[in-house]
């Protein structure tokens, strides 16, 4: 009698999903709000016209790169489905807050609240940042699962770093500039525009080069914790874990 083949194990929940996900939404709106002041390091410089000081970014740099890290593992692991339901997700609630914020701005103030126009000036922008945010985000992160999933489907082994590095180069530079062009579009001069864009995607893209050793460890053990197989690791016909 034929031993059967080893059965792909498939988790009976994805229990780690919910967390990545609370990560991923939490980051992008921390990341919305941050965006609303523009940062510039160093002295003035320019090269040719063109300037090349200060380094000019967003308040949302500081945390927004890890947001394609999460995705990059959304992807890898659970596959284009539930990265797109996160992706939407993320949308949706990053619109709510913008939406919020919207109303309270326009909501008279009481007599006793005397910092309207301080208020104003921080959340008050914040609906066009969501708006750069939310075309830029779309574009970026489906992207970004996208190169991920296709990548993977021809994946061979030890080519992960290969497929977050490339997704990254494509999303990170859709969204960049879109949000970059979205949101202070026409509000600063055209050099420094491209200054910020361009500091804007090496940043992120450098976050992700630096943090790969670190996501190279992470999704395989998130991988073997679902119950989904690690690519160079023997398939196993036991339960992943305990459905009940």
């Amino acid at each position: 009698m034929r031993t059967p083949a080893p059965v792909l194990r498939q988790p009976a929940s994805t229990r780690m999903y919910d967390i990545v996900l609370a990560l991923f939404c939490s980051l992008l709106l921390v990341s919305n709000i941050g965006a609303t002041k523009l940062i510039a390091f160093g002295p003035d410089l320019s090269v040719l016209g063109f300037p090349v000081l200060p380094i000019v970014t967003d308040g949302g740099a500081f945390l927004f790169p890890l947001t394609y890290i999460l995705g990059d593992l959304l992807a890898e692991v659970y596959g284009m489905r539930l990265a797109r339901r996160a992706i939407l997700l993320g949308f949706a609630i990053a619109l709510l807050a913008s939406l919020t914020f919207l109303v309270i701005d326009s909501a008279p103030a009481a007599a006793t609240f005397d910092q309207t126009a301080a208020w104003h000036a921080v959340l008050g922008f914040v609906p066009r940042i969501v708006a750069a945010s939310l075309c830029g985000f779309l574009a970026g992160q489906f992207l970004n699962a996208y190169v991920v999933v296709r990548l993977r489907d021809r994946a061979r082994p030890g080519s992960l770093w290969w497929r977050l590095v490339s997704s990254t180069l494509v999303g990170e530079l859709a969204d960049t500039t879109i949000f970059c062009s979205i949101a202070f579009g026409g509000l600063i001069g055209p050099g420094t525009l491209l200054n910020y864009i361009v500091v804007g995607y090496v940043w992120k893209v450098g976050v992700e080069v630096v943090m790969l050793p670190v996501t190279l460890r992470v999704i395989p053990v998130v991988r073997r914790y679902e119950g989904y197989p690690v690519p160079g690791e023997p398939l196993s016909v036991e339960p992943a874990f305990d459905a009940t």
